[in-house]
């Protein structure tokens, strides 16, 4: 399958920062400049610098153009870790319920995230996670098919996705959005929790060294879930 022109278009300016022909500060190719170079629209020119704003390499300024951020992207502080870890680290048992394994076509969002075209198939799976067959995690995640060909032939009762893609596509960053929310009737009913119990939700992309692997979106019953750590700076 070939290279979507904007992945081309993204990987150029990419090579252009991190061989020092672009420094931080520097004005990038206009839409208009990158059409004419690579015989593409405005809307896939537009798509490649808007990947490389939301990775945090470019700043766009209305009106002036894009620039090279000042600094490469550093993960946030929160560790990854595999669920099954932390539930056996607590001294309870762990067991997965899965909800669904399927393939679905890429909507543009989607596609924008893990740097596919749209409608191209990805790999879906709604597991959740259990402590001492309490639910303490739904866990709805997209896979990139060329990260990880086989993830919808494992046993994830066993293995969870996170092991699994950490052993396949060895993660390299991460990006986090945490926040509070209410769930769905159907999402409260599988973490056995009331449809108005606040929750909170983990939206995570990650990467390997050959691209993004997966974008998660992890909801935890806020009664049963707390974030925490310690850095030593």
């Amino acid at each position: 399958m070939s290279t979507p022109r904007f992945v081309t278009i993204k990987k150029f300016i990419e090579d252009k920062i991190d061989n020092g022909q672009l420094s931080p500060g520097d004005r990038v190719p206009s839409e208009n400049e990158l059409c004419q170079q690579f015989s593409v629209s405005r809307m896939t020119a537009r798509r490649a610098l808007q990947v490389l704003n939301d990775d945090g390499l470019l700043i766009r300024t209305p009106g002036l153009g894009s620039f090279v951020a000042e600094h490469r992207p550093i993960s946030t502080m929160l560790e990854i870790r595999n669920i099954a870890d932390e539930v056996h680290s607590r001294g309870h048992s762990y067991k997965a319920k899965i909800i669904n394994m399927d393939e679905v076509a890429a909507s543009e969002q989607q596609a924008q995230m893990l740097n596919v075209d749209i409608d191209s198939l990805l790999f879906h799976s709604v597991i959740v996670h259990l402590e001492d067959d309490i639910p303490v995690q739904w866990e709805d995640r997209l896979v990139n098919p060329a990260m990880a060909a086989q993830y919808l032939q494992q046993d994830f009762k066993t293995v969870t996705p996170n092991a699994y893609l950490s052993k396949v596509a060895p993660l390299t960053e991460a990006s986090h959005k945490i926040e509070a929310t209410l769930v769905s009737a159907a999402i409260a009913a599988e973490l056995q929790i009331d449809s108005h119990s606040p929750c909170l939700q983990i939206s995570r992309r990650t990467w390997s060294a050959a691209g993004v692997v997966s974008i998660a979106t992890l909801i935890h019953p806020g009664n049963r879930y707390c974030l925490g750590g310690h850095w030593k700076l």
